[in-house]
């Protein structure tokens, strides 16, 4: 992992990372999720992903939506990988699993796994670690999936996330 700058390094714990959103505004589920993950601030998880969009450029827009591929390499710039595990795109989409569902199947427990889901007729990205869930909706709080509100929401894409070796 890059060296972090001063104050601003990741916290590496044994327990869940909650997002940090230090922007002083609401934060997009992309940057919520990957701050999460990582254990920085989604000031920070930002900054990389205008980073790879237009490199050299000054500008600092809010990072509204991202691409799996945006998501993938932020991840590997903080020392993870990230890899598809199922994909229903070629169902219909009544006819993709729900994220409850989903849940029921085995699974890594200690794995985190990034669920491309939908919401309405927009994606989201959200977090799930063991039976926990962590997005924008939790303001990057960690919750029970069952406590959540996305159980029925249908799922597009599932990746699983390691560190790195």
């Amino acid at each position: 992992m890059p060296p972090a700058p001063e104050g601003e390094g990741a916290r590496l714990t044994s327990s869940l990372n909650e997002a940090r959103n230090d922007t002083g505004r609401i934060a997009f589920c992309g940057p919520v999720v990957l701050s999460a993950i990582t254990g920085y601030s989604v000031s920070r998880v930002e900054d990389e992903i205008r980073a790879l969009r237009s490199p050299g450029s000054e500008r600092k827009p809010i990072v509204k939506g991202t691409y799996t591929e945006e998501v993938a390499a932020a991840l590997a710039h903080f020392g993870y990988t990230m890899q598809l595990k199922e994909s229903y795109m070629d169902r219909p989409r009544r006819e993709r699993p729900s994220l409850w569902s989903w849940m029921q199947k085995p699974r890594n427990a200690w794995a985190h796994y990034i669920l491309a889901i939908h919401k309405g007729k927009e994606g989201h990205w959200v977090l799930i670690k063991g039976v926990k869930l962590c997005d924008t909706y939790s303001e990057g709080r960690w919750q029970f999936v069952c406590d959540g509100p996305h159980k029925g929401a249908r799922i597009m894409e599932v990746f699983e996330v390691r560190r790195a070796l």
